[in-house]
């Protein structure tokens, strides 16, 4: 974990459209106050980039800067990205929320998972967050190997009573839905690459390819576990017990693969060429505004339909017992793969928002009553579950000083 880092405003570079100024102001207390190494935030509004900022170091070991390419890793705002890739699935008819995933992957039927609806599956309902037995680095490689894993794993609880994040599994669940639904038979990353990166000219990977530099990857500054313990004050206490604790469901759910210890390790390659949809989407902060901000003007440009929209800023429908997460221990909302505005983490402009928060403190989403697409994404991992106070300082600015809309939580 980097310690202080102190950064030149030379190191600063980006520019905002008039009337954004106190973004730019607030980016640059973020990064001046040593709580950042690197980072960068980006906003679309009604389709025109209207603010692109990055500064400080993609390194702060080596101290080489952030610049106008660098590429990060953003942990669960991946998942997202993967959920805008299902909802232009759906838009073109590949896909169906209201259908039984075994409808288009017979095998998942297993184990008491018959009737769960891709809806479920999506908005973390079916009980499937955590792998057991425990997966390799080989399995996450081999898709046939992946598939069948899968497919075997039985509920937690009963699918549609409850609710728990699927920290790392819900990325694989609808990589094998897209596998199989769409009629090209592509992964979920490949699938985004063409039919959504392509026309957007979005630089942003889930699966990082061979031909991408790798000196354009910021390095993470990332903290083990046992970190958490001096920073109990900022993460919901139920949670960090639940963590703590290497048989609960909560620390269960974030095991990626046996080989990975911690957070530090998606620095190395083999942790960044495979498809990890929900957690190891890396990109620029620039492509995940521009992909929601698209999403919040009506997404025509990736082919999604007025009805699929629709079906993103509509409410959660909520499970039958009740909006405590299982894993996460404080009441969350969630919808077709996306949060949904919560008390806990009040975003956008009203709850028609949607988007996904990530590990350490990068956020993605779309507000379609504003036209707005934000995304703020850093290398340095914070040690707050959601709206780490970085964020937070960006997006309040954006929606309550500029914007006049509720302030942000």
């Amino acid at each position: 974990m980097a310690r202080k880092v102190n950064v030149s405003p030379d190191l600063i570079g980006g520019d905002v459209d008039e009337g954004y100024g106190k973004v730019a102001d607030e980016f640059r207390n973020n990064l001046s106050s040593g709580q950042e190494v690197g980072a960068a935030v980006a906003v679309y509004r009604d389709g025109r980039k209207v603010v692109d900022l990055w500064g400080g170091f993609r390194n702060g070991i080596t101290q080489a800067p952030w610049e106008r390419d660098t590429l990060v890793n953003v942990f669960s705002t991946t998942k997202g990205v993967a959920s805008l890739a299902v909802a232009v699935a759906a838009s073109r008819g590949f896909i169906s929320y209201e259908a039984k995933v075994a409808d288009y992957w017979p095998e998942f039927a297993q184990g008491g998972k018959d009737a769960i609806t891709v809806r479920q599956l999506l908005s973390h309902q079916a009980g499937l967050p955590a792998i057991d037995p425990p997966l390799t680095l080989g399995d996450l490689a081999d898709p046939a190997r992946m598939s069948v894993k899968l497919a075997a794993q039985a509920p937690a609880w009963t699918p549609g009573t409850r609710h728990g994040y699927h920290t790392v599994t819900l990325g694989w669940y609808e990589g094998e839905l897209i596998r199989r639904a769409d009629p090209a038979g592509r992964s979920l990353g490949q699938f985004f690459a063409e039919e959504m990166a392509k026309p957007l000219g979005l630089d942003f990977y889930i699966g990082l390819p061979a031909e991408v530099d790798r000196n354009r990857v910021a390095h993470l500054h990332a903290w083990s576990p046992a970190k958490l313990l001096l920073h109990l004050n900022t993460m919901p206490l139920g949670f960090v017990a639940a963590l703590l604790n290497p048989f609960s469901l909560t620390a269960r759910s974030t095991i990626i693969a046996k080989e990975i210890k911690d957070f530090a390790n998606f620095n190395r390659d083999d942790l960044r060429v495979v498809e990890m949809p929900a957690s190891n989407g890396i990109g620029t902060a620039r492509a995940v505004a521009n992909l929601y901000g698209s999403a919040a003007t009506g997404g025509s440009e990736i082919g999604l339909t007025p009805s699929t929209l629709a079906a993103l800023q509509k409410p959660a429908l909520p499970p039958t017992n009740g909006v405590r997460d299982k894993v996460l221990h404080v009441d969350t909302s969630f919808s077709l793969g996306f949060m949904k505005p919560v008390p806990v983490c009040v975003f956008g402009s009203s709850d028609n928002a949607f988007g996904t928060p990530g590990m350490g403190g990068s956020f993605g989403f779309a507000d379609p009553d504003t036209g707005i697409g934000f995304a703020y994404v850093m290398n340095k991992l914070g040690f707050h579950l959601v709206s780490d106070p970085r964020e937070l300082a960006l997006r309040h600015v954006l929606f309550h000083d500029i914007l006049g809309t509720r302030p942000q939580t």
